[in-house]
């Protein structure tokens, strides 16, 4: 009798249960964000509770309503601000649009932050080489990014000229990749 190796796999995950699973997360590459790996075979949203340094981000994506968005298939590229850039706004501006009658503008700001496909680093240089110096990437939210490098670094320019430094490139997901950045953009 010939033994079929995806089979016995899925009778090993079933026996074995949350062993497996740890077994096969300790085996991927991580990336560190704000403390906590981040799993390439996690979604945006299971990985992204864990840092620790986007805890303000986490609270925005619930309030408006887009965590299942950010767990579906995708793929998105999603350029996440940590605390500090949320904490660079005006006072009172976070608080503001988290309050319910603000979901259409939180929602706005955060879709602001998310490109429909799967674009890690290598993909956006050659998207800002064919655009002689600038790539122009259209946001789930409907506005245009506008990304550059200088030296090594990548920086993106939102539609108000403000400009966000990624600290963080290529944090893959099951559904996408995020690029951590600096500042928040605004539409």
């Amino acid at each position: 009798m010939k033994s079929n190796p995806m089979k016995m796999l899925v009778v090993a995950a079933m026996l074995l249960g949350p062993a497996m699973t740890q077994t096969s997360y300790a085996q991927e590459k991580t990336v560190m964000v704000g403390g906590a790996p981040m799993y390439p075979s996690k979604n945006i949203v299971e990985n992204a509770v864990n840092s620790k340094d986007h805890t303000t981000l986490v609270a925005a994506v619930k309030a408006a309503g887009l965590v299942e968005t950010l767990s579906s298939p995708g793929p998105f590229t999603v350029f996440a601000p940590v605390n500090k850039a949320f904490d660079m706004l005006p006072a009172g501006t976070v608080e503001s649009l988290l309050k319910p009658e603000n979901k259409g503008k939180l929602t706005a700001v955060l879709t602001y932050h998310v490109v429909a496909g799967r674009l890690d680093s290598k993909a956006i240089a050659e998207k800002i080489k064919a655009g002689n110096g600038k790539a122009v990437l259209k946001t789930v939210q409907g506005e245009n990014l506008t990304l550059m490098m200088k030296g090594k670094n990548l920086w993106i320019m939102d539609a108000k000229g403000g400009k966000a430094e990624v600290s963080i490139k290529d944090v893959y997901q099951s559904n996408g990749v995020i690029h951590v950045i600096d500042k928040v953009l605004m539409p």
